[in-house]
């Protein structure tokens, strides 16, 4: 059971993770950087908010 919660919640993340990727990179440079974000940090970005 264990192991199928471990997979359920790595999936979880993964799809957030990519999810946020597609919306930041769908963003202009503009907005970007009205967040704070610059295009090179998108992976990054996206990585820290997949873990918390």
């Amino acid at each position: 059971m264990l192991i199928i919660h471990a997979l359920i919640e790595r999936a979880r993340r993964w799809y957030l993770y990519r999810t946020t990727i597609r919306e930041l990179s769908d963003l202009t440079d503009r907005d970007l950087n009205d967040l704070g974000i610059n295009r090179a940090d998108i992976e990054f970005v996206a990585r820290k908010h997949a873990i918390v």
